[in-house]
C-alpha cells in the first residue's frame, strides 16, 4: 500500500510537470501563428507564475481544510482544463486568461506534495520527486515535438497532453480514499538533519527572527536565481535555438526536451548519490556543472557542442533545488525551518516569474543572442551566493568545535 501511495505521488508531480515546460517549447510556433511580439511569451510566463505565487501562499489554508489529497486532484484539474482552453484559445487575450487558472493549479499541489514528502519520507525521496517533476517537464517537449513534425500544429500538443491530464485527474479521484489511510499510518519518517545544533546555539536561533538569521540572505540568494536560470533555459531555450542556430521549431522543441531530460536523469541519481555525498557537496558539483554547460552555449562553437551544453546545464541544474530544500534544517535549525523554507520557496517562484520576462524584454530591443550570456550570468552568480552561504556554515561549525572542547 505504502508503494502505491507513492508512485500516485510521483504521478501527481509528472501533471505539476508537464504543462512548465510548454510554452517555452510552443513559442517559437505559437508566436507567428498568432501575430504576437516576442516578448509576450515573457508575459504570459509572468502570468502563470504569478498565479503559481498566489497559490502557494494560500496552500497552508486549504491543505489545512481539504487536505493534500482533495487539493491535489482539484489542482490536476485546473491544469488540465487551463490546458485544453490553451489548445482552442483564439486569441492572444485566451492565453492570458487561461494562463491564470494553469497557474492557480500548480502552486497549491508542489508546496502540499514537496511538504508531505519532506515532512513523511526520507531525503533520497524528495529527489526522486523532482525528478519525476523532470518527466512531466520532458514529456511535454516531446509530444509538441511530435504535434509540430507530424501536423505543424501546436493546438493538437497541447491538446494531447490536457488528455494525459486529465487521465492523471481521474488517477488522483480515484485514490483520494487512500490519503486518509495513509495519514493514520504514517510512512518512513523523513531522517533527522546530520548536523545537530548546540543547545547554546538553538537558543540563540530561537530568539532571532527567521531573515536575521546568519545565511539566509544568501539562501534567498540562491533560489531566486537558481529558478531564474531554470526558467529562462526552458522558456527561451526553443526560440534561442531557431532564431540564431537556425534549428527547426520541431528539432528545437526536442532539444528543450533534452535539456529537461538531463534535470530528470540528474535528480534520478541524486536520489541515489545522497547515501554517498552529503548535499552540500551535490550542490557544488551540480553548480560547477551548470556554469560549464552555460559556458558552451556562450562559445561559438559548431551546433552539437551548444546543444550538449543544454543537456550540461540541465543535469547541473538537477541535485540543486532538492538538495537546497532537504539542507534547509541543517543550516537554520529546525525552530525556523518552516517559516524559511516557505521564504525560500518565494524567492523561487519570484525568480521564475520575473527574469525570463526581463530576458525577454532585452532582447526585444537587441538580440535573443544575450541568452547564453544571461543565463551564464545566473549560474555564477547563483554560484557565488552557494559558496558564501558555505564559508558563513563552515564557520559556523568551527564555532561549534570550539565550544564542544570549551565544554570537554
Amino acid at each position: 500500500m505504502a508503494v502505491l501511495f507513492l508512485i500516485i505521488i510521483y504521478l501527481a508531480f509528472i501533471s505539476l510537470g508537464l504543462p512548465d515546460s510548454l510554452l517555452g517549447a510552443a513559442w517559437p510556433a505559437m508566436q507567428p501563428a498568432l501575430g504576437a511580439p516576442l516578448e509576450t511569451a515573457g508575459f504570459l510566463f509572468m502570468v502563470i507564475a504569478g498565479g503559481t505565487i498566489l497559490s502557494s501562499l494560500l496552500s497552508g489554508k486549504l491543505l489545512k481544510r481539504f487536505g493534500t489529497g482533495k487539493v491535489a486532484f482539484a489542482s490536476c484539474l485546473m491544469t488540465a482544463a487551463a490546458l485544453l482552453g490553451f489548445s482552442f484559445s483564439p486569441s492572444l487575450f485566451w492565453l492570458f486568461l487561461f494562463a491564470i487558472p494553469l497557474g492557480l493549479g500548480a502552486g497549491s499541489i508542489d508546496a502540499g506534495l514537496n511538504h508531505y514528502v519532506a515532512e513523511n519520507y526520507k531525503a533520497h525521496h524528495m529527489s526522486w520527486l523532482h525528478s519525476f517533476w523532470g518527466v512531466g517537464a520532458t514529456l511535454g517537449p516531446v509530444i509538441l515535438a511530435f504535434s509540430l513534425a507530424s501536423e505543424r500544429s501546436w493546438r493538437n500538443g497541447y491538446l494531447i497532453i490536457a488528455c494525459i491530464q486529465f487521465a492523471l485527474v481521474a488517477v488522483l479521484f480515484f485514490a483520494l480514499p487512500l490519503w486518509k489511510k495513509n495519514e493514520k499510518s504514517k510512512p518512513v519518517l523523513q531522517e533527522q538533519p546530520k548536523e545537530s545544533l548546540l543547545p547554546e546555539e538553538n537558543k540563540q536561533l530561537r530568539e532571532t527572527k527567521p531573515l536575521r538569521i546568519k545565511g539566509v540572505k544568501f539562501a534567498l540568494a540562491v533560489f531566486l536565481f537558481y529558478c531564474g536560470a531554470e526558467a529562462t533555459m526552458g522558456l527561451w531555450g526553443g526560440s534561442f535555438l531557431v532564431e540564431m542556430k537556425g534549428l527547426e521549431v520541431d528539432t528545437a522543441a526536442r532539444w528543450v526536451s533534452f535539456y529537461f531530460g538531463g534535470i530528470t536523469i540528474g535528480r534520478f541519481i541524486t536520489g541515489f548519490v545522497t547515501f554517498r555525498i552529503n548535499n552540500r557537496m551535490l550542490i557544488r558539483t551540480g553548480q560547477l556543472l551548470a556554469l560549464t554547460g552555460a559556458v558552451l552555449l556562450v562559445l561559438p562553437l559548431p551546433i552539437g557542442i551548444s546543444l550538449a551544453g543544454f543537456i550540461l546545464v540541465g543535469l547541473g541544474l538537477a541535485p540543486i533545488f532538492p538538495c537546497m530544500l532537504h539542507e534547509t534544517p541543517a543550516r537554520f535549525g529546525k525552530e525556523h525551518a518552516q517559516s524559511i523554507m516557505g521564504y525560500q520557496l518565494a524567492f523561487a517562484y519570484t525568480g521564475s516569474t520575473f527574469i525570463p520576462p526581463l530576458l525577454g524584454a532585452l532582447a526585444a530591443y537587441t538580440t535573443l543572442g544575450i541568452f547564453p550570456m544571461f543565463v551564464t550570468l545566473l549560474i555564477g552568480a547563483m554560484f557565488l551566493g552557494a559558496e558564501r552561504l558555505n564559508a558563513l556554515m563552515r564557520g559556523r561549525k568551527e564555532w561549534q568545535r570550539k565550544a564542544n572542547s570549551s565544554v570537554t
